[in-house]
């Protein structure tokens, strides 16, 4: 047990002890819900390109708690719940609220649609993505694969318009209406049965030769990142598409095998014994 609980005269149970460790992943939960609805305020008073940092900054924050807690060997009820409900917050309704002062709302009634099309569909994507991860009859391998666009990265990617405009593009009315559709096309990536590589069972150790590479490369990146942030989130956007229908087909290739190696099992099984 994470929290005990000792009888309150006046209301209900009171929590008597939580250990240390449990409070950080909530913490960090928390700060992230705050980072989400400062970008929305920050939007609203027309300070877009520190909104959409804030944005950013709160759907990283909420896609690391859940790695925090199990690291920590942290993870509760409580949290889940918790972690739950900001999602939808920082993943849905804070990205698609400063994409609409920003852009959408310059297309009137459809842009409001396109954004709460995005928000429903967030909701819808996470609530998926509960039961899939309760469903134990799943095949091992299938958990290597998100079922649609996993939340954080749509929100990411919903955000692209922006990036694009903190370019020097002109807002005008193409882009206003090409936003509208590509707002719409992210929502439906959300919901779709689309097979995205997750890179949640990555091997944890890497050959020797590859470490110093690797951190040049991150090191790289988030020098390009802090220089030329909104052409480097842009090439990050477009490069997670163009991935998207590899993974698909990386799946494909990995059914195909399974269901080889089930078919080879079955055979062999079915074998008469001499």
């Amino acid at each position: 047990m994470f929290f005990s609980f000792e009888p309150h005269g006046r209301g209900g149970p009171r929590i008597r002890e939580i250990p240390i460790r449990m409070v950080l992943p909530n913490l960090i939960t928390v700060l992230a819900i705050c980072a989400g609805l400062s970008g929305i305020r920050l939007a609203f008073e027309h300070r877009f390109e520190t909104a959409v940092v804030m944005v950013l900054i709160a759907a990283f924050l909420d896609g690391i708690d859940g790695r925090v807690a199990r690291m920590f060997k942290a993870s509760s009820k409580f949290g889940a719940q918790m972690d739950s409900l900001a999602d939808i917050v920082n993943f849905g309704v804070a990205p698609a609220l400063v994409l609409y002062a920003y852009l959408l709302d310059r297309a009137g009634s459809p842009g409001w649609i396109a954004a709460l099309l995005f928000v429903i569909a967030c909701g819808l994507r996470l609530a998926r993505f509960n039961v899939l991860d309760e469903d134990l009859e799943r095949p091992a391998w299938q958990a290597e694969y998100f079922v649609g666009v996993p939340a954080p990265a749509g929100a990411g990617l919903v955000l692209l318009p922006t990036y694009i405009g903190f370019m020097g593009v002109d807002t005008e009315r193409p882009l206003v209406y090409a936003s509208l559709v590509y707002t719409v096309l992210v929502a439906v990536l959300l919901i779709s049965r689309l097979p995205v590589y997750s890179g949640k069972t990555i091997r944890q150790r890497i050959s020797s030769d590859w470490v110093i590479p690797l951190i040049l490369g991150l090191v790289f990146y988030v020098l390009l990142l802090t220089s030329y942030p909104w052409q480097t989130t842009t090439a990050s956007a477009l490069a997670y598409l163009v991935f998207l229908p590899l993974s698909a087909r990386a799946y494909s290739r990995r059914a195909a095998l399974e269901e080889a190696k089930a078919a080879a099992t079955a055979e062999g099984g079915a074998t008469p014994q001499g």
